[in-house]
């Protein structure tokens, strides 16, 4: 049952969710999900509100889809359901900085950004870069978002060392960290990681930090090719220059085009010197900044509201598969009469494309099948992060997916009523 068209059946639920939650309120257009109208919102204040939350909304037969400052909150597919937005803001503490141990443990609504202000003040760092800005640390978790600095720290699924969830029926757990209590048969940290909020929701999470670098260099070199990206790129990663990041800025609107590459070094001010003065050596040339250059770490699409909303891509790719992405995408788009900008970690081999939001559906299905043969054939694969609703409908968002009947099997054994984010993630889980 759907509550949703039943105001007898949805009175009876914001009666039981403001037994649980002191904050409950009726959804507006703005609380929307990704085009799907939302009834109900509650701002749970901890994680026991939380489970208190769900529980209620599991009573009666709610579907629920977490927020946490809603900047990624139209990635992936539309829910099929949105009867109550659990929303995290509240929830934003810091709530231990353990400096001594290189430990922060932090609410889940809380923004990455001051997560980062509390833990600089012990000269500290989570190495997460922010790739949407105003991310909290929940939806980086839900997403999996990453940016060039994963080269040399991983990604969050590498720094998360414990985790708090609530279920789809209430339930707490425990996982990592400074608690033993687990999921049987799970490593709980990294199922939730990417799961756009269909297993659990996240509630708390603690990371181990990194001690800030006394000094930074970025040096950044002009690439004519994408061959020539990639073979720069793979010359610096096989270098003994450690680098802290490597991204490729790939531009769409060039006539064949150029780009750039990027490289971080990061170290005692004396040991990056020395390191750029070798770097710019073997890039045979770059300018070297103490300053990011522009869009460093940023995604290369930009909704402003106006034009609408670009075809988000994510490709991954084998290190010797990045020209051949790149040049891929820009053939394809080419031909399609439009344009694919890209930005990504080249020495991970994680890209982010970005299609205009004047692609239409033929044009991003027309991208879609070249680009996603090309990264299958290095070893990776391409998936539709974010598109407007109609290029949704029209394409495989998430293209073919090896795994998916474990998958399914985990969200049955997590969520076995779908009452998390319905059809959001990979295979309509």
């Amino acid at each position: 049952m759907a509550p949703t068209g039943d105001t007898v059946s949805l009175d009876a639920a914001r009666t039981a969710l403001s037994g649980a939650c002191d904050d409950v309120r009726e959804a507006t257009a703005a609380d929307a999900v990704d085009g799907v109208p939302a009834s109900l919102v509650a701002r749970p204040a901890s994680t026991a509100e939380v489970g208190e939350v769900l529980r209620a909304a599991a009573g009666h037969e709610l579907a629920v889809v977490p927020r946490g400052r809603g900047t990624k909150s139209t990635w992936g597919r539309a829910p099929e359901r949105a009867d109550l937005v659990v929303d995290l803001s509240r929830m934003s503490a810091v709530l231990d900085h353990a400096a001594g141990d290189l430990v922060v443990e932090t609410q889940a609504g809380a923004l990455l950004a001051d997560v980062q202000a509390v833990v600089g003040t012990a000269g500290q760092r989570l190495a997460l870069d922010e790739p949407v800005p105003g991310s909290s640390i929940g939806g980086t978790l839900a997403t999996n978002s990453s940016g060039p600095g994963r080269l040399a720290v991983g990604t969050a699924r590498d720094l998360l060392i414990g985790v708090t969830v609530v279920r789809a029926d209430g339930v707490v757990a425990r996982a990592g960290g400074r608690v033993v209590k687990n999921v049987a048969g799970y490593d709980l940290g990294k199922l939730v990681i990417g799961s756009f909020g269909t297993l659990a929701v996240v509630t708390e999470a603690v990371f181990r930090l990194h001690p800030v670098a006394p000094a930074r260099q970025w040096v950044t070199v002009g690439v004519d090719s994408a061959g020539r990206a990639q073979e720069l790129a793979q010359r610096v990663v096989h270098s003994q220059l450690v680098p802290a990041a490597v991204e490729v800025d790939w531009p769409g609107d060039g006539d064949g085009g150029a780009g750039s590459l990027g490289v971080l070094l990061e170290g005692t001010p004396a040991g990056v010197e020395t390191r750029t003065a070798a770097l710019t050596g073997l890039l045979g040339g770059g300018t070297a900044a103490g300053t990011a250059p522009a869009g460093w770490g940023r995604y290369p699409w930009d909704d402003d509201g106006v034009t609408g909303r670009a075809t988000a891509l994510k490709a991954t790719v084998a290190l010797s598969g990045v020209a051949g992405a790149l040049d891929a995408g820009r053939r394809a788009a080419t031909d399609a009469g439009t344009t694919l900008s890209w930005r990504g970690s080249a020495g991970a081999g994680v890209l982010y494309g970005a299609l205009p939001a004047t692609a239409g559906p033929d044009a991003v299905a027309a991208v879609l099948g070249p680009l996603r043969a090309a990264c299958a054939a290095a070893g990776g694969a391409l998936v539709v992060l974010d598109a407007a609703p109609e290029v949704e409908a029209a394409v495989d968002t998430w293209g073919p997916v090896p795994a998916i009947d474990l998958m399914r099997r985990v969200k049955e054994r997590f969520d076995p009523e779908r009452r998390l984010a319905p059809g959001r993630f990979v295979g309509g889980i």
